[in-house]
């Protein structure tokens, strides 16, 4: 009689556990495909890009002027408001939401997190492009009364950063208290029995045990502040401009595609290709992000295992 193999709870295999998990893989291998079609379809246009006369790709890297029209292509203004927007965002959103997320994981009661859960929730449904008026009309104004008119710009990178910074905190927060959340009970005891406050408990033993968590979270909110469209379309800036002044107008990557995108710029021309060059480069960096926060996720990981 031929011997049938056992699952691991000694019972024979069934039919639609199979079927369940066929499905499954489907699903992931689906992602992986998409992920691919994506990458493929982005470097074949930007192999336009970059094979256009006009176009060097060293000085695509490090030229300090983004003007298609007379043929310059540095993505160093769109680049730098990029990276600004996102610093400001991260210099909001991670100290804050490493601060709700130790308050609902360590202190917060039931009721307490009960109230405070839904409302981060909310605030991680808003549409985008709201947020994007809240910058342009809330953020900017009040920057405006608190350092003059003459010195915050009407569209500034500013506002815009601010604004990500509160759209990632749900994000961060929701990821941050996982991470806290799932530190062995009997770490926290054994602080507490050698004497050590609630506090030092959290900031000694709870955070650097967590460590593999919250950084994995901190550099995917980093991405997904990188990846923004709308906010910085509305608040930041139409021009490409290398300026350090958060307080000033400037273009970001992300926002360059909107305009591009929806303007009359005509098919498979060098301004039309350029968008997908650029949005190679986003999907570069995002992914690059994504695999270090899979290593230092790991590195740490094994330190507490």
């Amino acid at each position: 009689m031929r011997n049938i193999p056992l699952h691991p709870f000694g019972k024979r295999p069934r039919i639609h556990e199979r079927i369940i998990e066929s499905i499954l893989f489907l699903f992931a291998l689906l992602s992986i495909v998409i992920t691919l079609g994506i990458a493929i379809i982005l470097i074949r246009e930007s192999y336009l890009f970059f094979s256009d006369p006009e176009v060097g790709f060293w000085g695509f890297l490090t030229g300090k002027e983004w003007q298609p029209m007379i043929g310059r292509f540095g993505i160093l203004p769109l680049l730098n408001a990029t990276l600004i927007t996102s610093v400001i965002a991260m210099s909001l959103g991670i100290p804050i939401g490493l601060f709700v997320a130790i308050y609902l994981s360590e202190y917060a009661s039931d009721k307490t997190r009960g109230i405070l859960k839904p409302v981060l929730e909310v605030l991680a449904g808003i549409p985008t492009i709201v947020y994007g008026y809240f910058a342009l009309t809330f953020m900017t104004p009040l920057l405006r009364s608190i350092f003059g008119d003459g010195t915050v710009e009407i569209y500034n990178t500013a506002s815009a950063g601010l604004v990500i910074g509160i759209l990632v905190l749900p994000m961060i927060a929701t990821m941050a208290e996982d991470a806290i959340g799932a530190v062995p009970k009997e770490l926290r005891l054994a602080a507490y029995a050698l004497g050590a406050t609630k506090l030092e408990t959290t900031i000694r033993v709870v955070i650097p045990a967590a460590l593999s968590g919250l950084s994995a979270t901190f550099l995917l909110a980093l991405s997904r502040a990188i990846g923004e469209t709308m906010i910085v379309a509305l608040a930041a800036g139409a021009g490409p401009k290398l300026s350090f002044n958060p307080f000033r107008a400037a273009e970001t990557i992300t926002g360059y595609i909107v305009r591009i995108s929806s303007g009359d710029v005509s098919y498979n021309s060098v301004d039309y290709n350029s968008i997908f060059a650029l949005g190679l480069v986003l999907f570069v960096i995002t992914f690059t992000l994504n695999m270090v926060s899979r290593k230092i996720s790991n590195l740490f990981h094994q330190e507490y295992d």
